[in-house]
């Protein structure tokens, strides 16, 4: 367990060589429908744009897993124990985590140590110096990853609440999500604890709504995406020549995003092997954000042996949190 107060942060993402970073989007591009991965979205402008979209009224999910936390921390809280290891996948801002460090019983939290693993850094310092702030005491272990590649570095000499908030599962095709939560099963122990956010199938008005906000929050969030790409693999990409386009489908039960061409255009790089060529209507996949059913819930838990301990719900049925034992 770490010293009071002790902040490290494990930096595995930048360990990633220049050339796969290249391959993986050239080949993204390179397709008859393009795609740019959605963990390309978080640098430092992109994690602040996000944190901007989770406080939009259009914008349920996060004010609705929020209000479950809220409700649910004092009996999320009784499986902390001294020296736990509190694991946030995905961890962005440091509000959710915030909600169940309150409910924990103050004489034990200075022995705690949160592990937020992210894409970006600058997410991690800054959470980082609120929760420490905040919470006197408690320890903080960064670490800067994919985590859909990299559990392998998430500690384990302690027990872990392992938290995977904000339905950040619905972003992947459906065989990774059984693969991540079977890799999650695989490094949890008797004793650690899974608690999976998942936004649930409702209203397609409700659902499009959410990605398309009055404010072009979302749609400026998404334009951002073609600026980490630039920066990453000097592209030349001009953001004012894409449009935001979400919309629900309803045979995929997801919510797609994309970026639309207004005019045809030749993108270049000297770290591309030939030219991108985007045909005006053409659009580029950024995003997918799949919505569940109980019978999915279900489905997670035959497919992985992980079981269910508990399913927290808000009234509407809008969002679940599916807490899972090893």
């Amino acid at each position: 367990m770490t010293n009071k107060q002790e902040f490290k942060i494990n930096d595995v993402l930048h360990r990633s060589s220049k050339e796969e970073i290249v391959d993986e989007i050239f080949q993204g591009l390179s397709k008859k429908d393009k795609y740019i991965s959605c963990k390309f979205f978080y640098d430092s402008l992109g994690s602040k744009l996000f944190e901007e979209i989770t406080r939009l009224p259009e914008y349920y999910p996060s004010r609705t897993e929020k209000n479950i936390l809220k409700k649910k921390s004092p009996e999320i809280s009784k499986y902390i124990e001294h020296k736990t290891d509190i694991v946030e996948l995905g961890s962005g801002d440091c509000s959710k985590i915030s909600i169940i460090l309150s409910a924990v019983d103050y004489s034990i939290r200075n022995s705690l140590r949160y592990i937020p693993v992210d894409i970006s850094i600058s997410a991690i310092r800054d959470s980082a110096a609120v929760l420490q702030e905040r919470y006197k005491g408690i320890g903080v272990y960064g670490i800067s990853a994919d985590f859909t590649r990299d559990m392998g570095f998430i500690p384990s000499a302690s027990k872990r609440l392992i938290c995977f908030f904000g339905s950040t599962l619905g972003n992947l095709p459906a065989e990774e999500q059984t693969e991540l939560l079977n890799g999650l099963k695989n490094i949890m122990k008797p004793g650690d604890n899974l608690l999976l956010g998942i936004d649930m199938v409702k209203d397609s008005e409700i659902l499009e709504s959410a990605y398309n906000d009055k404010s072009s929050v979302t749609a400026a969030f998404n334009k951002n995406i073609l600026n980490v790409v630039n920066r990453l693999v000097n592209t030349d990409f001009d953001t004012a020549q894409f449009e935001h386009l979400a919309f629900y489908n309803n045979k995929e039960s997801r919510i797609e995003m994309h970026l639309r061409a207004l005019s045809e255009m030749e993108i270049y790089s000297l770290h591309f092997p030939e030219k991108i060529v985007v045909r005006k209507g053409e659009t580029i996949h950024t995003e997918n954000s799949r919505k569940f059913t109980y019978a999915d819930i279900s489905k997670f838990s035959l497919l992985t042996g992980l079981n269910v301990e508990n399913v927290f719900m808000d009234p509407n049925k809008w969002f679940s949190l599916v807490q899972f034992i090893a």
